[in-house]
């Protein structure tokens, strides 16, 4: 049964049985229309590049019948695409949680070091060669990310979560491994300091479903936490005090979700390399979309995996032959952003 709120006439209240959720009417609209504009982008990024394939032969190839674009299509393009829409739906929803915990629209994962981990541990790795196979870099780079994010949060915590100290000890732990992968790329021969600038640029250029399958099964073993982050996050928006007088228990809520956040995010570095800007800018768009108090996590995922495929795209076609890595033209189109988003919080 679906009834309005008493207090807030854009809720509704779902009821089954002893279940009961509440639903915000412009946020279910505003996720299904992102919905629709993914499954277009995907659409056109499975027909267009060097090659133009046309949807209805995409159609075939996609039901497995027999095409002359089964390679062009069914072994380059649609485990790409798929695993763009993987890593962008992980960082929107890993921004999301992060940004909710530190009440602060420019936290990011890459801020509490979960990139210059995964960064840092791939430099490592390849340095001494402790690695076997390439195949082997993305459980490195998740390690090197859940490894640092720990570290932060053990030297952040004094009594209790203080965003403040959280949020400039990983920009201090982060720039030292920063460090860290610069005195590599100086002193290493160049092509492994090659190999390394294209993994740091953040590329979706030569994976497929190796790196896509392990980052879906990663989602769906997350899902149930990320149903219980959608719930978790609405006191959160609140000051400590407030949310502890609701009965939330403020301190392990607020780890839980950063945990969360910190183990979709290695993941998603892991398997695409570090793709800046999208766990930055996908929550702030979402919650523009939706008008709503806390950031809305579904739209989020929704809003990051759009901004990754179609970043992903353009990437394949704006400069034919040549490719730019999605990395690199997320930061041009996010930085920006960020700009405008320092000034207008400066002014607030």
């Amino acid at each position: 049964m679906v009834t309005r709120h008493p207090h807030a006439p854009g809720l509704r209240v779902v009821r089954r049985r002893r279940v009961s959720l509440l639903l915000h009417r412009r946020s279910a609209v505003v996720a299904c229309v992102l919905l629709v504009l993914l499954l277009v982008v995907l659409a056109a990024s499975a027909s267009v590049g060097q090659t133009f394939v046309p949807p209805a032969q995409v159609w075939r190839v996609l039901r497995g019948e027999p095409s002359p674009y089964t390679l062009v299509v069914g072994e380059l393009r649609v485990p790409r695409i798929a695993l763009g829409a993987l890593v962008g739906a992980a960082l929107g929803a890993s921004g999301a949680l992060v940004q909710t915990v530190t009440r602060n629209p420019l936290a990011s994962p890459d801020v509490i070091g979960v990139g210059h981990g995964a960064a840092a541990a791939t430099v490592l790795a390849l340095a001494t060669g402790t690695i076997a196979s390439p195949g082997a870099l993305p459980a490195v780079s998740v390690a090197g990310g859940l490894g640092a994010a720990a570290l932060v949060y053990v030297v952040s915590w004094r009594r209790g979560m203080q965003t403040s100290s959280f949020v400039l000890t990983g920009v201090g732990i982060g720039v030292a491994l920063s460090a860290v992968v610069q005195v590599y790329l100086t002193e290493s021969e160049l092509g492994a300091a090659e190999q390394v600038k294209l993994w740091l640029t953040g590329s979706l250029s030569g994976r497929g479903w190796d790196q896509a399958v392990p980052l879906a099964c990663v989602l769906l073993l997350c899902l149930p936490g990320l149903v219980w982050a959608g719930r978790a996050m609405r006191p959160l928006g609140l000051d400590n005090n407030t949310a502890a007088g609701l009965g939330v228990r403020v301190g392990r809520t607020q780890l839980g979700l950063t945990a969360l956040g910190v183990v979709l995010a290695a993941t998603a570095t892991g398997a695409a390399g570090p793709i800046g800007f999208v766990a930055l800018t996908a929550p702030q768009l979402a919650r523009r979309l939706t008008r709503t108090a806390q950031l809305p996590l579904l739209g989020s995922a929704l809003t990051g995996a759009v901004i990754v495929v179609a970043a992903d795209l353009a990437a394949r076609t704006v400069m034919p032959p040549l490719e730019i890595p999605v990395g690199a033209l997320t930061a041009l189109v996010g930085g920006p952003y960020l700009l405008w988003l320092l000034g207008r919080s400066g002014r607030s």
